[in-house]
């Protein structure tokens, strides 16, 4: 019987050293970046910079390739929670942190520190079948807040105003509320999309809705860009890298990368190489405007 009992204790001594090196073996494979000294760098946020950003980490990871970069969306205020949550390293914003926003983080230790990257301008759109071609500044506030609800309050057709609007996790449409809008509420009617393709396929297919969305995506997209004016006696501006960089284009911004703290490490180094000549050539490239034109 104790015989038995020590081949017993012998195989399962064996048998717990073999499972012991199953699961050394299995974590190694499992966690090859770390294994191998591969530094992370992980982007989330606004859904404007979103595959600017993604060329970025693309080109940037062809010249280290030490480094991973990763690229996620989701909106703006998906950025700045992911920073407040300690699940990115950079925050993507097309607007700017609130002051609640940097309150919680001050409570919970984090300092976001600003990095502008590019320059954009919003671009309000149609579809190409719509014979608007400009618009004041408070034409597109009635619009967009529901005072105007048929095209021909602003000289257009007899037709009903359907409006598309980006969703509220956006920066967009933060931006678009507090400056276009001036703080007023968007039409109750407007629907919301996730994002500014949402936006430029909604509007190609309807023939008398308008939107929003970032000058690179109007660009690539298949929609009439409405010239924009200040007032009743301005000159009509369509958005451009030039109009958008002297100032002439009344809806423009800056697009802004947050770190928690002054960049270091491989998230330092990406940043600079964003800022550099090369980084700024894909700005130009993916149709924003970059610094150096700014």
């Amino acid at each position: 019987m104790q015989a038995k009992r020590r081949v017993f204790d012998r195989f399962r001594t064996i048998s717990a050293v073999c499972a012991l090196a199953l699961l050394l073996m299995v974590v190694q494979q499992a966690t090859p970046a770390i294994a191998q000294g591969v530094q992370q760098v992980v982007i989330k946020g606004s859904d404007t910079i979103v595959n600017l950003a993604g060329a970025w980490a693309e080109e940037y990871m062809k010249l280290r390739p030490d480094v991973a970069v990763s690229v996620t969306g989701g909106g703006s205020g998906t950025g700045i929670a992911s920073m407040l949550n300690g699940t990115c390293d950079i925050a993507n914003c097309s607007r700017k942190w609130k002051q609640k926003e940097r309150d919680r983080a001050s409570r919970l230790g984090i300092t976001p520190v600003e990095h502008v990257v590019a320059f954009d301008g919003i671009s309000v759109v149609v579809n190409k079948k719509n014979p608007m071609g400009a618009l004041t500044l408070e034409e597109v506030r009635r619009i967009f807040n529901g005072s105007y609800t048929n095209w021909k309050q602003v000289g257009g057709p007899n037709k009903k105003i359907v409006v598309l609007t980006r969703d509220t996790s956006s920066g967009t449409y933060v931006y678009f509320q507090k400056n276009v809008l001036m703080k007023d509420d968007y039409s109750a009617r407007a629907r919301m999309l996730p994002s500014n393709a949402a936006i430029a396929n909604s509007v190609m297919q309807d023939r008398y809705s308008i939107g929003y969305i970032g000058l690179g995506y109007a660009l690539t997209s298949d929609v009439k860009m409405v010239k924009v004016k200040k007032n009743d006696s301005a000159k009509a501006i369509i958005p451009s890298a030039e109009t958008v960089s002297s100032g002439e284009y009344p809806i423009a911004r800056p697009l802004l990368m947050y770190t928690n703290g002054q960049p270091v490490g491989a998230t330092g180094d990406f940043l600079m190489f964003v800022k550099s000549p090369e980084g700024q050539k894909m700005v130009e490239k993916l149709r924003f405007v970059p610094l150096a034109v700014k």
